[in-house]
C-alpha cells in the first residue's frame, strides 16, 4: 500500500506558521517600528538584512553558506544555496532589541519586540530548490524635539519617524553542474515610513497642537542574485566559495503630506485625537535607486563539527535620491567572521550536541554625518538547540537564538552613540514531504 506523508509535527508547525503570517499580513501597515536608532532617519531606514538566527549568531556570514552540520541549510542572502535541499524546511522567528542613547551627558533606552521572519524552503530534486517567505527590510525609529518662542509664547517641536518596509520574497537556486550553484531572488517590498513634526504650545491651553505627517509609501519589485563552489577538500573537509549581489533595482514612492490639529491635553502622556484636518497634499510619486551591491564570502567545515567563514561586502547609495534636509548616503563597505562548533554529535550528552556559534562583523556604513562616517560593529554568539528527532528520523527540528551586542556612531562630533542588544529567536523544522511509504 503506497500514500504519500507528511509528519503529524510537521502539519501542526505549519497550521501555526500560516496562521502567523496571516496575522503579520493583516498588522503590516499598522504596525510601529522595532527601531529606536536616531540614524534610521536617513534613507529608508535602518535596514535589516536578509539573515536567520543561524548566520546572526556568526558574525552576518552568509556569502559562502550551503551547508550547517553537514546539511544544506535555508540561506536567504544567497539563493545559490537552494540547489543543495534534500529536505522542506520551515523557519519563523521573533526579534527583540535594547537600545541605548547617548548624547553628552544625556542617556535614554528604549526595548521592543517583533516578528522576524518566516520562510519554507521545498527541494525539487535533480530540479534545485524553491523558497518563499516574508521578513523585515528596514524601519524607521526616531524621535528628537527643542524648544523656541514666538514673542512671549513658548512652544516645543518634536520630530518622530516610524513605520517600516516588509519583504515578500521567492528565491530558486540551481546546479547546473557538480560543485556549482545559481540562484536568485525576486522581492516585493511594501510598507509605509511616517516623518512626523508636531508643534505645541505647552503653557497655552487655548491653543491648538499642530501636526505635520509626511507619509512615504514604498512599492517595488527588487531582484537579487548569487552563486556558490563547493570543493571536497578531504579528510571531511569542505571548502565553499560564495558570491552574492544586486543591481541597482528601483522602487517606487508616493508621499503625501497631511496637517492635523490637536486639542491641549492637561496629561502629559495623552494625546487627544485629531480635532480637525487642515490639509492633505499629495506630493507625487518618485523613483528611489537602491544601491548596488556586492558580497563574496567562504566557509570552510567539517561535516557535523565544525564551520568557520568571512563574508566582505560593499555597497553604493550614491544614487540614492534623498528627500530634503537629509544628509546625502554614499558607499559602505564591511567585514564579518564568525563559526559555529558541535563538541560531539555522536554523545548522548545533549550539552554535546548543542551548536555553539560566536561572530564579529564591522562596518563602514554609508551614512556621513556631520563630517563624520557612521560605523557601526559588533560582538555575536548564539546556540543552536536540537529537538528530539521524529517520524522515524526523517523530521528533526532546532531552536536558534542569537545575540548581538553593538555599537553604532560615537560621541565625537556632538554625534549619538547608539549601544544595542538584538536578539533573535528562530524554530527550524526539517521535514522529508512527499515520500512514498511501502507497508507490507
Amino acid at each position: 500500500m503506497h500514500r504519500d506523508s507528511i509528519g503529524s509535527i510537521t502539519k501542526i508547525a505549519l497550521q501555526l506558521l500560516l496562521g502567523l503570517s496571516l496575522l503579520v499580513g493583516q498588522k503590516s501597515y499598522a504596525q510601529r517600528s522595532t527601531s529606536a536608532s536616531p540614524y534610521s532617519q536617513f534613507g529608508i531606514g535602518q535596514m535589516r538584512e536578509d539573515l536567520l538566527p543561524q548566520t546572526r549568531a556568526m558574525g552576518g556570514i552568509s556569502t559562502g553558506v550551503k551547508y550547517l552540520n553537514g546539511l544544506p541549510t535555508l540561506n536567504i542572502a544567497n539563493p545559490a544555496s537552494l540547489s543543495g535541499l534534500n529536505r522542506t524546511i520551515l523557519e519563523a522567528g521573533l526579534y527583540g532589541n535594547y537600545t541605548q542613547l547617548t548624547k553628552g551627558q544625556t542617556s535614554d533606552q528604549t526595548a521592543d519586540f517583533a516578528f522576524s521572519h518566516l520562510a519554507i524552503a521545498v527541494p525539487l530534486s535533480k530540479y534545485g530548490g524553491l523558497a518563499f517567505g516574508l521578513l523585515p527590510y528596514s524601519d524607521v525609529g526616531y524621535s528628537s524635539s527643542q524648544a523656541g518662542s514666538i514673542d512671549t509664547a513658548s512652544y516645543r517641536k518634536s520630530f518622530s519617524g516610524e513605520g517600516g518596509i516588509n519583504k515578500a520574497f521567492l528565491g530558486y537556486g540551481v546546479s547546473p553542474f557538480k560543485g556549482l550553484s545559481i540562484g536568485a531572488n525576486v522581492g516585493f517590498l511594501f510598507g509605509n515610513l511616517y516623518d512626523i513634526e508636531r508643534t505645541e504650545f505647552p503653557f497655552i491651553l487655548q491653543a491648538f497642537h499642530t501636526q505635520s505627517t509626511l507619509t512615504r509609501n514604498i512599492r517595488g519589485v527588487t531582484v537579487d542574485y548569487g552563486l556558490q563552489y563547493t570543493k571536497n577538500l578531504g579528510n571531511k573537509l569542505n571548502l565553499t566559495l560564495g558570491y552574492s549581489g544586486s543591481l541597482n533595482n528601483t522602487i517606487n514612492a508616493r508621499t503625501e503630506r497631511m496637517i492635523t490639529n490637536f486639542a491641549p491635553s492637561a496629561q502629559e502622556d495623552f494625546t487627544s485625537p485629531p480635532q480637525d484636518t487642515t490639509n492633505i497634499e499629495s506630493l507625487g510619486t518618485r523613483k528611489l535607486n537602491l544601491p548596488l551591491k556586492h558580497n563574496f564570502g567562504f566557509t570552510l567545515s567539517k561535516g557535523y563539527n565544525w564551520m568557520i567563514g568571512a563574508d566582505f561586502k560593499y555597497a553604493d547609495w550614491t544614487n540614492f535620491q534623498n528627500t530634503d534636509n537629509q544628509a546625502r548616503l554614499g558607499k559602505g563597505y564591511g567585514f564579518a567572521i564568525g563559526g559555529q562548533i558541535k563538541p560531539d554529535p555522536t554523545s548522548v550528552r545533549y550539552i554535546n550536541q548543542v551548536d555553539y556559534r560566536l561572530g564579529f562583523r564591522y562596518n563602514k556604513t554609508p551614512l556621513v554625518y556631520r563630517n563624520q562616517q557612521v560605523n557601526d560593529m559588533a560582538v555575536t554568539f548564539g546556540f543552536g538547540f536540537p529537538l528530539p528527532e521524529t517520524n522515524f528520523g526523517r523530521t528533526f527540528s532546532q531552536i536558534n537564538v542569537s545575540a548581538e551586542l553593538g555599537q553604532q556612531g560615537g560621541l565625537t562630533n556632538n554625534l549619538i552613540r547608539e549601544r544595542y542588544i538584538n536578539i533573535n529567536f528562530g524554530f527550524t523544522i526539517n521535514d522529508s514531504w512527499f515520500m512514498r511509504r511501502s507497508l507490507d
